[in-house]
């Protein structure tokens, strides 16, 4: 499953420098940038940084935690009692190792007085040439429109589910009549998304992001509830040291696919490290790295205690037959299940709106340039009333609906939410959390090759990249199967 990953990228900076204004080197002096003039120099660019440690903190794990975390028990499952656990204590630590490195990236060269970065990409640019922040951005944008297709998928799930829930409830558990494809619902969950995009300024509701983190606390705790209290009545499945077994339904091959689609899955819900420059910038002046380090700790801690808790307490509560998808395993109370639901629903249409559409690079980047490519175009800049305060572009509607289209289209021939997510976990985990943190480290530090130091830092690269490749064939091959069996499921 998915979860919202909270973003500021939506705020633009007027980047001035020094080159672009006649006397500008009377005017700033040294400072390369307006805003690392004297006056601006601790301001951030939200318009003057104020945030602390704990709202740094805050803010990391909001956008972590969410309807991924109802994906650990399968995880765990797959994994078994003592790799499941240790694997997601691994990834949490170079997670929390490399979040610190990119720390010191906010600012370069010197990670206190040296000019601001405001995106990953900047940094990436910033310390290491222009080519790899194109090959950075190249992976945030794929990542981007993979996360628009996993949402239709996760909401589309959940969708399904309170169907379901409430079907059976009619007409007995397990009932064939039951049954429904999940197109409908990412049709569905489609047009709602066209809709909602074109409402202007909707994305800049502070609500949407409030909302988003409240929905997923509340279905994340009741994932974790209700498998506590499964386990506490005793009912639950059997849990294994090494996980589902390998038997006349599972082959030592298939295990072994499914080990690394599992793997995917972790990473997957540790992938958040390239919102983490956008959520420096809201910390308070100076010494940002240093306060960064310490919100990057408490973050990383709590979700990762949380994670934990969430797979061992559902693996306990399920065993080796423990869903992809917690929620789907658990049918009463039938109201709280299906208010988890809703809440996964709600969270992923906002999510959608927030970072899918309008506020990432790979669909307002596409509407600024052609803004400033066509100026006098009517068809690209025009604004039409429709109706008493909403007004509609003629460009934005068609770019972004065709973008939901596609995104949806791909959802409908691939939705299996696990593999998918896989998969993601697989592109965006090594390069984002890991290669480039590393990368742009060694390049600030200027370490030299073969030195000890060196090792071991590419030694950490080449294992979460044969991670990365072993998740990627995993989920690969499993999406490859649902397909050769039930196709448009």
């Amino acid at each position: 499953m998915y979860r919202s990953k909270t973003s500021f990228s939506h705020i633009k900076l007027d980047h001035r420098n020094i080159d672009d204004a006649p006397d500008a080197d009377v005017a700033w002096g040294p400072y390369h940038d307006i805003k690392d003039s004297p006056k601006h120099f601790w301001k951030g660019k939200m318009g003057g940084s104020h945030r602390t440690v704990w709202t740094a903190s805050a803010h990391i794990i909001t956008a972590v935690i969410g309807s991924g975390v109802l994906s650990l028990p399968w995880c765990i499952a797959q994994l078994g009692w003592i790799a499941g656990p240790i694997a997601l204590l691994v990834f949490s630590v170079i997670t929390f190792f490399t979040s610190s490195l990119l720390a010191d990236c906010y600012r370069s060269p010197d990670p206190v007085t040296g000019k601001r970065n405001y995106t990953y990409m900047e940094a990436v640019g910033a310390n290491l040439g222009e080519r790899m922040r194109k090959i950075c951005g190249f992976t945030q944008y794929g990542s981007i429109v993979g996360y628009a297709i996993g949402y239709a998928v996760t909401a589309a799930v959940s969708m399904v589910a309170i169907y379901k829930s409430t079907c059976f409830s009619k007409r007995g558990y397990g009932a064939a009549s039951c049954n429904i494809s999940s197109i409908p619902f990412i049709v569905l969950f489609g047009i709602a998304e066209i809709v909602l995009s074109q409402i202007p300024n909707f994305h800049k509701l502070s609500m949407l992001s409030t909302i988003a983190a409240i929905m997923s606390f509340c279905y994340a705790s009741i994932g974790v509830a209700l498998s506590l209290t499964k386990v506490i009545l005793g009912n639950t499945g059997r849990a294994t040291v090494g996980g589902v077994e390998v038997g006349p339904n599972l082959s030592v091959a298939q295990k072994t696919w499914k080990m690394f689609s599992a793997i995917g899955d972790i990473e997957m819900a540790y992938s958040f490290t390239f919102i983490l420059i956008e959520i420096q910038d809201t910390i308070r002046a100076p010494a940002e790295n240093k306060q960064m380090k310490k919100a990057n700790l408490v973050g990383v801690t709590t979700t990762s205690v949380f994670y934990i808790l969430s797979g061992c307490i559902g693996y306990a509560a399920f065993g080796n037959e423990a869903p992809g998808n917690l929620l789907s395993g658990v049918h009463d109370p039938l109201w709280l299940v299906n208010f988890a639901n809703v809440c996964i629903v709600v969270h992923i249409v906002c999510a959608y709106q927030k970072q899918i559409l309008l506020t990432n690079l790979t669909v307002s980047s596409v509407e600024s340039w052609s803004a400033k490519r066509w100026q006098t175009s009517k068809f690209i800049t025009h604004e039409y009333l429709i109706l008493l305060g909403i007004n509609i572009n003629l460009f934005r509607l068609l770019w972004r609906s065709l973008f939901v289209v596609l995104a949806t289209l791909f959802a409908m021939a691939i939705p299996f939410f696990n593999d998918i997510l896989a998969l993601l976990g697989a592109i965006g985990y090594s390069p984002l959390t890991v290669y480039f943190p590393i990368s742009m480290y060694i390049a600030r530090r200027k370490i030299k090759r073969l030195t000890f130091r060196w090792v071991g830092l590419q030694t950490l690269n080449l294992f979460c990249l044969i991670c990365a490749v072993a998740a990627a064939c995993g989920s690969i091959q499993g999406i490859i199967k649902a397909l050769s069996v039930n196709p448009f499921s």
